[in-house]
């Protein structure tokens, strides 16, 4: 050995001092490795939303030549969470599982699971994820039985029934979020502008998306209140919702209880008009959730709580409604939602035609609010045994805490910057009707039209 710049040489070690010889010492090395990757990863997330807003390279050359590369970064950022995701990706545990495969059917309740992909959300907690356009509900509760997928965008009602083995055979299954609330409607075919008064809906066929949806339920609630009996007086059949427009533009249906964008797209093609949204029903009601097999949660602690991260970090900013417009942009594509923007852009804002010769601004006419209440599967669970789907006694509360994930949603909201609430129940109305969780089968008793 012998000294060089006050420290002892080693013949066999680089000049630089370290592995790669540029450095004065191994630790600066590995601090520049540590801030280069840091940059690499930040610059692939920025470049893949880059993509997803602008899919076409002149387009994209364009619009930064236009603003120039840093305002094109800022106004990203702005919209992007990419401080957030940076310190929620120092706090993962090593994951189980890696690649993974996440259905949805393509619709606006399916909106954060969807965003993930484009922008990078996924990536960002080091998964690979493959999200998986899908053609009905059916095909979604087999896949996911089948375990084709490791978790799934499901209407609301889904997982409760599909744990309860009520449909399907059984399979407990957790709800991490509550996609979207809201963001339904009931359309009906333009010939029936003169009858909108459900009274005058006897004969009536009317589709929902599946059996186990709060589309089926709200449309039963909402006939039922009106004196007609929604297993007589109409008839409610299943069709999947990419099928709906069409089947209303044939004469094949008299309208539907539907999840957007296709009511709003039904007034687009002039073949319908919207009679009412599903929040002048019931405010903030739930629509679709994020359905994970219980046994994915159990085998799978942290590559779940990276997915949860990454499915509320889309929720987080399909919040903000500043971001609506550019989230039409984003699921426009036909690998997603394969939709005009601008019928996307009237159900994201808010500010739609309704088909009846009026513009409407109703600006949570779709909402992202991922907080699965506890009160949320109660409701749902009286609505089976009032419609008959569930007989004898039902342990709403067991059930409900069973399937609802409150604990890691109030921990996975905060890590993204999320409010939960404090509380796991809550009273809401039902087209003026209280509804008060702890006393379900009251609730049941209340009405009139009832098979149990």
């Amino acid at each position: 050995m012998s000294e060089f710049d006050g420290k002892a040489f080693d013949p066999d070690r680089p000049l630089g001092g370290c592995s790669c010889g540029r450095h004065h010492d191994q630790a600066s090395h590995d601090a520049d490795a540590a801030t280069g990757a840091e940059a690499i990863n930040r610059e692939v997330l920025q470049s893949s939303v880059m993509r997803a807003l602008f899919p076409r390279d002149g387009e994209r050359r364009r619009f930064l030549r236009a603003v120039g590369a840093s305002t094109a970064w800022a106004a990203i950022s702005s919209l992007v969470p990419f401080g957030a995701l940076e310190a929620m990706a120092q706090d993962k545990g090593s994951l189980e599982k890696k690649d993974l495969k996440v259905g949805f059917i393509p619709i606006t309740c399916a909106s954060p699971l969807i965003m993930a992909d484009p922008l990078g959300f996924y990536q960002k907690q080091g998964l690979n994820v493959t999200v998986v356009k899908t053609a009905g509900w059916a095909l979604i509760r087999d896949k996911v039985l089948n375990r084709e997928y490791d978790a799934s965008h499901m209407l609301a009602p889904m997982p409760i029934a599909m744990s309860m083995g009520i449909g399907s055979n059984p399979m407990p299954l957790n709800v991490a979020t509550i996609q979207n609330v809201n963001g339904q409607a009931i359309t009906l075919h333009v010939k029936h502008k003169d009858k909108r008064d459900p009274k005058q809906w006897k004969g009536f066929k009317f589709a929902v998306p599946f059996e186990y949806s709060m589309h089926n339920f709200l449309l039963r609630y909402y006939v039922a209140e009106h004196g007609l009996d929604p297993d007589k007086d109409i008839q409610i059949r299943v069709v999947p919702p990419p099928e709906m427009v069409a089947n209303l533009r044939a004469g094949n249906l008299d309208g539907y209880l539907g999840p957007d964008p296709f009511n709003q797209r039904a007034v687009f093609d002039e073949v319908g008009f919207i009679h009412i949204l599903s929040k002048e029903i019931w405010d903030g009601h739930p629509c679709c959730s994020f359905g994970v097999p219980a046994q994915f949660v159990r085998e799978n602690p942290n590559t779940f709580a990276a997915l949860y991260r990454a499915v509320l970090t889309a929720a987080a900013m399909a919040r903000d409604p500043k971001n609506r417009p550019i989230m039409a942009e984003v699921l426009a594509p036909a690998n997603y939602l394969n939709q005009p923007k601008t019928v996307l852009e009237q159900v994201l804002t808010g500010k739609f035609a309704d088909g009846l010769g009026q513009v409407r601004t109703v600006p949570d006419r779709a909402d992202f609010d991922p907080f699965p209440w506890y009160s949320m599967a109660v409701w749902i669970l009286t609505q089976m045994k009032r419609w008959g789907y569930v007989k004898g006694e039902v342990k709403y509360k067991d059930i409900a805490e069973q399937v609802y994930l409150l604990t890691d949603a109030r921990k996975r909201m905060a890590e993204v910057g999320l409010t939960a609430p404090k509380e796991s129940y809550r009273r809401f109305k039902v087209m003026g009707r209280e509804f008060d969780p702890a006393k379900p089968e009251d609730y049941i008793a209340g009405f009139a039209m009832k098979r149990t």
